[in-house]
């Protein structure tokens, strides 16, 4: 049976050219960083020169990197850390309605200490409102976290605009750039970043590492203590094969990315043209041009998208509902609610995402697949044979047979 991995959202096979830049140190080059002998001293060198490919991945200085277990815990470093040292400040945080549950509940827990926060709502597109935003700050305001893209439906929010409001009023500004570092060019300085966070496993890398970007200067507590390490940040002794992994991961996508857009963009929009074409009442969530390269978010009304899920693996195709953090609740995507739809709109719907092995003939198997299965699933369905579209669908196919039917004559 073909196999076709489209969830490169939720995680990424390690790059073969990575794998072999981390080998050596789980063998020969296994010392502690913190170590002064020469074991120590090889471990820290290899170290340094992966935060200096990270550094040079985003418009970054080195000392501004600070390594983690990922993306998760750097939002927490970024969110938690700088509420609790800044909090004679301000007690308040503005974040969108549409994060990662990594910002979200640890936004929640934050309410319960005594902050105040405020979640911005979305359009129909998943996009912030800056004048909202403007809105929202008041003196006690000092943090802003809103992610660069939305990892479920791949909108990309106006980062830059967003950081030029906040330092405008003297506030802090993280981003959530777990899907887009590596696959967008970015520059920290020029895009007015205070903070970043970022996961290797989402450009190649190994699982279990990470980043926050902290530029120099702000204020921020650690939340984990002990040794020291990450210059007071992040105590633990350092994960050096994976963070080498990592260096080497930034030091590809940073080298692939010219050509990676265009030829993710090309399969991306033939995947959606595709879809939206032979598909009825099939539809695109997100913005139509403001999303990532490599994502393509869908409904399918009348169907329940755990289902759709499950046939497509059966066929051999590797997709999910939404977030891979929340692919086995049953809950309906606090994403898709937040854009508007309901319920049932929300419970049909398939995230496919797109990496650098997918290929045109991959495209044509999930097209022609998800045809067969939509159609097999709605087939089951009460509510398709109920649907204005499913009549509007009848309708044409009768017309079709009938002008078939005429040509014959």
């Amino acid at each position: 049976m073909r196999r076709v991995y489209m969830d490169h959202a939720a995680t990424t096979p390690v790059d073969s050219l990575v794998v072999e830049a981390m080998l050596p140190y789980f063998s020969k080059y296994f010392g502690n960083a913190s170590s002064l002998h020469l074991f120590g001293r090889e471990a820290h060198e290899a170290m340094e020169a992966a935060r200096q490919k990270l550094a040079s991945l985003i418009g970054a200085d080195r000392g501004e990197i600070i390594f983690t277990s990922g993306g998760t815990e750097s939002d927490n470093l970024a969110l938690k850390g700088v509420a609790h040292k800044n909090k004679e400040m301000g007690n308040h945080i503005i974040t969108s309605s549409i994060e990662h549950p990594a910002v979200l509940e640890t936004c929640q827990y934050l309410e319960t200490q005594g902050f105040k926060v405020t979640y911005l709502p979305v359009d129909r597109n998943g996009v912030i409102q800056l004048s909202d935003l403007e809105k929202a700050i008041t003196k006690k305001t000092i943090l802003i976290s809103i992610m660069h893209a939305n990892n479920e439906i791949g909108t990309i929010e106006p980062v830059e605009e967003i950081g030029k409001i906040a330092h405008e009023h003297g506030v802090y500004f993280h981003t959530d750039a777990v899907q887009t570092v590596g696959k967008i060019p970015l520059d920290v300085k020029s895009m007015n970043i205070d903070m970043l966070s970022m996961s290797a496993h989402k450009i190649y890398g190994p699982k279990g590492v990470g980043v926050l970007y902290m530029r120099r200067g702000v204020r921020c507590d650690p939340i984990i203590h002990g040794g020291g390490h990450e210059g007071g940040m992040r105590s633990s002794t350092e994960n050096v094969a994976g963070i080498v992994g990592l260096g080497k991961a930034a030091e590809l996508a940073k080298e692939r990315m010219a050509a990676d857009i265009p030829y993710l963009t090309s399969l991306r929009d033939k995947l959606i043209k595709g879809v939206l074409e032979s598909i009825p009442d099939s539809h695109l969530n997100g913005h139509p041009s403001k999303r990532l390269a490599n994502n393509a978010h869908f409904r399918f009304a009348a169907i329940e998208g755990e289902s759709l899920v499950m046939s497509l693996d059966a066929k051999g195709i590797a997709g999910s509902t939404g977030s891979a953090c929340s692919s086995k609740k049953l809950l309906p995507s606090h994403v898709l609610l937040a854009i508007g739809l309901n319920e049932v709109e929300a419970h049909g719907s398939l995230r496919l995402t797109l990496g650098r092995e997918n290929t045109d003939e991959d495209i044509d198997y999930v097209l022609n697949t998800l045809q067969e299965v939509v159609g097999s699933l709605r087939s089951m369905s009460p509510l398709w044979g109920k649907s204005l579209e499913f009549e509007k669908w009848k309708q044409r196919m009768e017309e079709e047979e009938h002008r078939s039917k005429e040509i014959e004559l």
